[in-house]
């Protein structure tokens, strides 16, 4: 039988709350950035990104504003950096990914 104490159940509700708060589009573009994205780009609030030119997700919103993102993710992202993939998201993938942005403004 598995015994948590009460400081062990405590750290574990604390981490999982993040993900508990967030809303089913919020989790659906996590995840797409985890699984696209992550190789390159830092996709949470603390971590840096693996390929240092590549900009952390939680700095995005510095440089635009995460919903003029839809239309790049629509036509495509070609960028001149060769380790990018160019990319085109369907409309659902555009709505989570900016969905789960936000999160990290």
């Amino acid at each position: 039988m598995l015994r948590l104490s009460l400081r062990q159940m405590l750290v574990a509700l604390t981490l999982m709350a993040p993900a508990l708060a967030m809303s089913p589009a919020e989790q659906r573009g996590k995840k797409y950035a985890l699984t696209n994205c992550a190789r390159c780009h830092s996709v949470d609030r603390t971590t840096p990104s693996p390929l240092k030119i590549a900009p952390p997700f939680r700095t995005l919103h510095n440089r635009y504003p995460v919903e003029t993102l839809a239309e790049a993710f629509a036509e495509g992202i070609y960028t001149g950096h060769p380790a990018m993939p160019a990319f085109e998201l369907d409309p659902d993938q555009i709505h989570d990914l900016l969905s789960y942005l936000k999160t990290l403004e």
